[in-house]
């Protein structure tokens, strides 16, 4: 139970036999912007709070020789850490990106330290329960944008392994980091009725709910804000929120001053769509480096060995440094991806405010 008991006007998130008080989870954002810190943080106030295990290991010694070893000490490190932060409140998790070149790795990795929840996106996870056993005290779930998406995983995972998820994540197009997408879709966000899509996806998991005999939670992401967004996520059949970019201006996140005040100082007209080596449309702060980059392919020296499908010699930027620049300060010459919300951040605050506030007692 969480030590904020006042704070609790919301329903409880149940996701199997594991309970959240808040039905609030802190979306996973790399490279290092939510770990052990701001993560640990969340749990502590009955939330979910996610690790983003995308290059975690960036600041460890011996990172530039090898990358897979040092993020795989950082998984268990980042994981063990934030469960200590949360004192035994709400769930510690981490988001692993089906992109990742050690994604398997990843998954044992978090798997072995005890993680509550895997939540799995930047294409679809088909092979997740292969790699987490069912009763092993780990929870899956996918990341969907479409019911399309949604009917295609749960399809699977029910014909290939007999399983179903955990719960399910729908990110919407508002999010932050890498998007499920079209860059037309997103050229024209305010035509998409997203809503009727969240009732689509709610109705198909319905079939699997009764099949396997037990609920999938389903959880809103992509622009919610605050507590009237949530209660419109709820409205539509959500059982919990995913919200991101609002803990960036928290003190307890662990990227730099610098990084969380270029999200106090963003305004909806710094906002543009980028496109990621990752393959995949992103919504990111508009800066020096992305200027760079639509003027020229930026040179690549080294690889990090991040991406599966990423050839140095072909991609427009390394992700990897661009990213990495960002999170230690370099916020001129780094990639920061943000929410379409990221304007209406103006203030520092805490988790513990934070979360007060998106439960409706402040």
């Amino acid at each position: 139970m969480t030590e904020h008991t006042n704070i609790n006007t919301l329903k409880e998130l149940k996701i199997g036999d594991k309970i959240a008080a808040l039905p609030i989870i802190q979306g996973g954002m790399g490279v290092g912007v939510s770990r052990s810190s701001l993560a640990g943080a969340v749990a502590r106030e009955g939330g979910v709070g996610i690790i983003s295990t995308a290059q975690i290991g960036y600041d460890e010694e011996g990172f530039e020789k090898d990358q897979a070893g040092c993020n795989a000490l950082a998984i268990r490190k980042h994981i063990l850490r934030a469960k200590e932060i949360a004192r035994g409140n709400g769930l510690v998790g981490v988001n692993i990106m089906v992109a990742l070149k050690h994604y398997e790795q990843h998954v044992k990795e978090a798997v072995a330290a005890g993680a509550d929840v895997i939540i799995s996106g930047a294409g679809l996870p088909t092979n997740l329960p292969s790699l987490v056993k069912e009763n092993c005290g780990t929870k899956i779930a996918p990341i969907v944008s479409s019911v399309r998406a949604a009917a295609l995983i749960l399809k699977m995972w029910a014909h290939k392994y007999e399983r179903t998820a955990d719960f399910l994540v729908i990110e919407g197009p508002k999010a932050g980091g890498h998007l499920g997408f079209s860059p037309e879709q997103l050229d024209h966000i305010d035509e998409l009725d997203y809503d009727s899509e969240i009732r689509k996806i709610v109705e198909c998991k319905k079939e699997y709910e009764e099949k396997f005999n037990r609920k999938i939670p389903v959880i809103v992401a992509g622009g919610i804000f605050d507590k009237k967004d949530i209660d419109h996520a709820m409205s539509l059949g959500a059982d919990g929120v995913q919200i991101a970019s609002r803990f960036v201006a928290t003190e307890e996140c662990d990227a730099s001053p610098a990084y969380k005040q270029a999200y106090i100082n963003a305004k909806e007209e710094d906002i543009q769509i980028v496109q990621s080596p990752v393959g995949m449309p992103g919504r990111a702060l508009r800066n020096a480096f992305v200027r760079q980059t639509e003027q020229a392919r930026q040179t690549i020296t080294k690889c990090y060995n991040c991406l599966q499908k990423c050839d140095p010699r072909k991609v427009p930027y390394c992700i990897t440094k661009a990213l990495i620049n960002a999170v230690n300060g370099d916020v001129e010459n780094g990639l920061i991806f943000c929410g379409a919300n990221v304007g209406m951040i103006n203030e520092m605050t805490t988790v513990h405010e934070l979360m007060q506030e998106l439960a409706g007692a402040k």
